[in-house]
């Protein structure tokens, strides 16, 4: 059992970069919009493959079958998620302790970024549930070693006072990443492979943006890796999992793991909504309402996300942000259930996407402000990720019961409402951060 304390002050937790490479504001103006680029071709790949060739391709195994298609959907995508879930901690572990010529995080970004490219490749041409099944393990297993790389950029290189504008930029990329991602996988609906390899492709050009732009400090610019005698399998879980020993980092971990679940038991399963819940305009196929609703919600969130984040800088007030925006972004889930027409659709697009999306910014500045530990920051950074990417592991198995076995998709907006209301409240006991 963890024993729960206050997440250590910044004087504890040094960052292990010189100042001159972090905190120059021309670096900064350089490396910030990278970043959100970065964020923007991570989150495109997700949302386009997850929200429509994903959904597409299981479909076109069991055409006219939609309990079929539900349950195939839900299997691959929780299983996916595990690989995504376990892969995420691993690589920023792996990243911290790299020390090579090429960098600290670089080696993982682009590396991890051609690895997703070539194994969405094989994914477009899978045929059976299995292949897909486990393309699509490998693929989420690849992009998290690469997203864990370049999430830790942010405690590695932003100062404390600038987080909120930094996770700003990356939360309006989130935004713009449902238009981009879901609007590219709409054009090749009718060619799967092509969309798999474009969006694959995106992720790597932006890769080789990034390590070839910013600078990634050298081996032999970094502190030595502090040695450690062996130690058992357990030990070695305690001291990877150790900063959830840490009361307002287990916090937030809680906080982002149920708003996240209530988020993605309806996003995953948005393409069937549209085509089995929702009446839908004459003329407008579900996939492209997939598009326009992540329009609508990237339109909303760069609002909110802009103002919001670099508002929480000033301040200073992480905290009281991410529990609003929270807690609207729950309530959201409500408009579904009681107005569930394409209307009621994007009226829940822009209230939760301007209440979730800001939400992601500002809790992506509260996470970096609450780690125990800046020498190991992407392992923890990788472990609070968790929280993101473990509720897509449970998400789509429990999605697909409620709307099999429990009341169908108005009870999916319920339960992920009142999930997400849970999370938001976990904020409020956060005590290290205003």
């Amino acid at each position: 059992m963890f024993l729960l304390t206050p997440a250590k002050d910044d004087a504890t937790c040094p960052n292990p970069f010189p100042p001159s490479r972090t905190r120059g504001r021309r670096s900064l103006r350089r490396l910030i919009p990278v970043l959100g680029v970065g964020n923007l071709a991570v989150y495109a790949f997700y949302l386009g493959i997850g929200a429509v060739l994903l959904p597409l391709q299981v479909q076109g195994l069991t055409p006219g079958d939609e309990e079929a298609a539900v349950a195939n959907l839900g299997l691959v995508s929780g299983v996916a998620a595990v690989f995504g879930t376990v892969f995420n901690p691993i690589g920023g572990a792996l990243s911290d302790r790299t020390r090579s010529r090429w960098g600290r995080r670089n080696p993982w970004i682009l590396g991890g970024a051609v690895a997703g490219l070539l194994l969405v490749l094989a994914l477009g041409f899978a045929d059976s549930l299995l292949m897909i099944a486990l393309g699509w393990c490998l693929a989420q297993g690849a992009m998290n070693l690469h997203q864990a790389a370049v999430t830790a950029v942010i405690p590695d290189r932003v100062p404390h006072e600038r987080r909120g504008t930094a996770a700003a930029a990356m939360g309006i990329a989130v935004a713009a990443a449902g238009v981009l991602g879901t609007g590219v996988a709409t054009l090749f609906t009718g060619a799967l492979p092509f969309g798999y390899i474009v969006l694959g492709g995106l992720v790597v050009a932006v890769a080789v943006v990034l390590t070839t732009t910013t600078h990634d400090p050298r081996g032999d610019e970094l502190p030595p890796v502090a040695a450690g005698g062996r130690v058992g399998p357990l030990a070695a879980l305690g001291r990877f999992l150790s900063a959830l020993s840490h009361r307002d980092f287990t916090l937030v971990f809680v906080g982002r793991a149920l708003l996240f679940f209530g988020y993605f038991l309806v996003l995953g399963f948005q393409l069937y909504i549209l085509d089995y819940f929702v009446e839908m305009p004459e003329g407008l196929a579900p996939a492209a309402g997939v598009t326009v609703l992540s329009l609508v919600t990237a339109a909303a969130t760069v609002v909110t996300t802009a103002v919001g984040g670099p508002l929480s800088d000033r301040l200073d007030r992480r905290r009281l942000f991410a529990l609003v925006c929270g807690v609207v972004s729950a309530g959201a889930m409500l408009i579904p259930f009681f107005l569930p027409t394409w209307t009621g659709m994007l009226v829940f697009a822009v209230v939760n996407g301007s209440a979730f999306g800001c939400f992601m910014a500002v809790d992506t500045a509260l996470a970096t402000l609450v780690l125990p530990s800046g020498a190991d920051a992407a392992r923890d950074m990788g472990v609070l990720n968790i929280a993101a990417a473990g509720p897509q592991v449970i998400a789509p198995f429990i999605a697909s019961t409620i709307i099999l076995h429990l009341g169908g998709y108005g009870s999916l907006f319920l339960v992920g409402s009142a999930v997400g209301l849970l999370g938001a409240l976990a904020i409020v006991f956060v005590r290290g951060v205003r």
